[in-house]
């Protein structure tokens, strides 16, 4: 059980409390919380972007079709299935109105944002609990015996959040099948899935053009490294639902600038291809040396993010994560995770030279 019970728990983007509380200068601070691409955001959209300001002073099309034509090619599903939104946050909240779910199921420890939108929404919400002896993938039998005590709506993160585990799309296939017999609706968080070492072997994309009880959600946040763009997007072959959605959706939810440097970020291949190369390779240098280290286990990892469990007792997360904010390295103390039993610190892949920093102080714990 985690024992932190006194010691504050800092999330990715608190950078500035941890930068006051440790009195480090925030430009000193290596974030390995934050789940952000290390090569920030694409040169060609920073000048494209530069040289577009006058968009502000334009409304951006109400049906963004360029934007979703753009989409339509990335993921390889028509741009009549894609709806874009002001971030996952809202797309999420729309989700959860236009559903009206009455009974939820989390799959769990993940992302807190889905059961803060459940709670506006009148629904129960349940967690089934990953196991960490099966590295925090589901067991589908038991899953689906769970789903059938009257859940109509069931919440995916994959790859997840804080575990970095994945469920594969044979799974899935299954597991949609399932629930539409049981007329449930599945939500699945593909934040992370550029990161996988083989996408289509995760995505569940492909699977919208053959389920009408799915929806995708993704976002620019991590792999494009731009949080404050507020960019994200579902994709479900439901056109009916679709349209309930986009009926509550705020006009004009993204700005104009946001839906063109949209446009921008999924069209620059060298960036996507130099991201996948480092987070690829940096990932699987960090797994094996951490793998070889007594004081920690380490699982597979298909985001862009590791999650160590600590096997040494009186050593806490808490502790671990003083010891690298002390040098100027945030890691995330993962004692705030619901479902997660135990002493477990999370961290992200960064360049090579900060990853390496944080390696050699880890061998020293």
């Amino acid at each position: 059980m985690n024992n932190q019970t006194t010691n504050p728990v800092f999330h990715g983007s608190d950078i500035e409390k941890i930068s006051a509380c440790y009195h480090i200068k925030k430009e000193a601070i290596v974030n390995f919380a934050g789940n952000v691409n290390p090569l920030g955001l694409p040169a060609s959209v920073k000048e494209a972007v530069a040289t577009h300001a006058d968009l502000f002073s334009s409304y951006p099309d109400r049906e963004y079709l360029s934007l979703r034509n753009v989409l339509s090619n990335y993921c390889d599903v028509p741009a009549d299935y894609i709806l874009p939104g002001n971030g996952s946050s809202e797309l999420i909240a729309l989700l959860i109105e236009a559903r009206a779910p009455k009974h939820t199921l989390i799959l769990g420890p993940t992302y807190s944002e889905y059961s803060r939108e459940l709670t506006f929404s009148g629904s129960t919400q349940d967690y089934y609990h990953l196991q960490e002896t099966s590295d925090f993938r589901p067991d589908l039998e038991d899953l689906f015996h769970t789903l059938s005590d009257g859940y109509d709506f069931l919440i995916i993160c994959n790859p997840n959040n804080p575990t970095s585990s994945a469920i594969f799309r044979d799974e899935l296939k299954e597991l949609l099948a399932f629930c539409k017999r049981k007329n449930i609706f599945v939500m699945i968080d593909e934040t992370y899935v550029e990161f996988a070492p083989d996408i289509s072997a995760i995505t569940a994309v492909p699977l919208t053009k053959q389920f009408s009880n799915l929806m995708v959600l993704r976002g620019v946040s991590k792999f494009y490294a731009a949080p404050g763009m507020r960019f994200g997007y579902g994709i479900t072959g439901n056109s009916e639902f679709l349209k309930t959605m986009r009926e509550k959706q705020i006009p004009w939810s993204l700005n104009s600038l946001g839906a063109f440097a949209g446009e921008m970020l999924f069209q620059d291949h060298d960036y996507y291809q130099q991201t996948r190369n480092l987070i690829l390779s940096e990932r699987q240098k960090m797994y094996e040396t951490i793998k070889k280290l007594p004081t920690f286990k380490i699982y597979p990892a298909y985001a862009n993010f590791l999650l160590v469990k600590i096997l040494k007792d009186g050593i806490t997360s808490f502790d671990v994560f003083e010891r690298c904010i002390q040098k100027g390295l945030m890691i995330r103390d993962c004692s705030s995770f619901q479902c997660l039993e135990g002493e477990y610190v999370r961290f992200c892949i960064q360049m090579p030279e900060e990853n390496q920093r944080l390696l050699d102080l880890l061998q020293t714990i």
